[in-house]
């Protein structure tokens, strides 16, 4: 038997409703790991760099596996990148190659910049025009209920290719369910971590473009766009990332 175990927590809201974002994290893990899963998260959402939460909330939920659904890790390759400005350049130019136009990467890249606070949830772009399509202002569409498939084989691999960590098995994963969502083109994200400043580019091209500078040290805004194609019914592209349960399966 599988559980969602996820972690939210915030400051500043009323029983957390409101507030600034600090962290969040969730994981699907069998019965006997789901307390020791939980104390771990715990302990991140109460030592966040982003600064101390007055609410957090644990969430535990049972997995039932006839509403699992599998997808495929992305291969993951490195983008050269020294300064933020250098950063965003390639993560243009790989948005391009993925399939977003020359408009839709500029609108992305202004969106991301502009932002005073980090959203909950990520932006949906029209591929080709860059409008928004989600229609769900500072909230977003919330990518969520997703996990490696075997974790300890999963953490075994990232580690060994110096991917190991919080930050990048978590985006890898995520970025993994976003590239087999029908519709989409790609993916950008930098995160909200000040003292994090990689991001990446993901596609289902391309895999997971890891680009090492997105933003400045310090900086602790952060955000995330998914690029859908012309035509895509928000509807069920929506429904997917919220609510359908993935687990990325790594190749042997």
């Amino acid at each position: 038997m599988l559980y969602s175990v996820k972690m939210r927590s915030s400051r500043g809201g009323r029983r957390g409703a409101g507030g600034r974002h600090i962290s969040g994290a969730e994981r699907i893990v069998p019965e006997e790991a789901v307390e020791e899963t939980a104390a771990a998260m715990l302990r991140r959402a109460r030592t966040h760099e982003r600064g101390r939460a007055d609410f957090i909330q644990i969430r535990v939920e049972e997995v039932r596996d006839g509403d699992i659904r599998t997808c495929p890790l992305l291969p993951v390759s490195t983008r050269a990148a020294e300064t933020a400005a250098e950063g965003r350049a390639a993560a243009r130019d790989e948005l391009i190659r993925a399939g977003v136009s020359p408009q839709a990467a500029d609108a992305g890249l202004a969106a991301l910049a502009a932002l005073t606070d980090s959203m909950r949830g990520a932006m949906v772009l029209d591929s080709r025009t860059g409008c928004r399509l989600d229609g769900l202002g500072d909230r977003g569409v919330r990518c969520t209920n997703m996990d490696a498939a075997d974790s300890a084989d999963y953490d075994r691999k990232m580690a060994a290719r110096g991917l190991g960590g919080d930050h990048p098995r978590e985006a890898l994963v995520l970025a993994s369910k976003v590239a087999a969502a029908p519709g989409t083109v790609a993916e950008l994200c930098w995160s909200d971590d000040p003292q994090y400043v990689t991001g990446y580019v993901g596609s289902p091209r391309f895999g997971y473009r890891r680009i090492p500078v997105l933003k400045e040290k310090g900086d602790p805004v952060g955000g995330r766009i998914f690029f859908a194609a012309p035509g895509t019914d928000m509807g069920a592209y929506i429904h997917y990332m919220q609510e359908e349960t993935v687990l990325v399966e790594a190749k042997p």
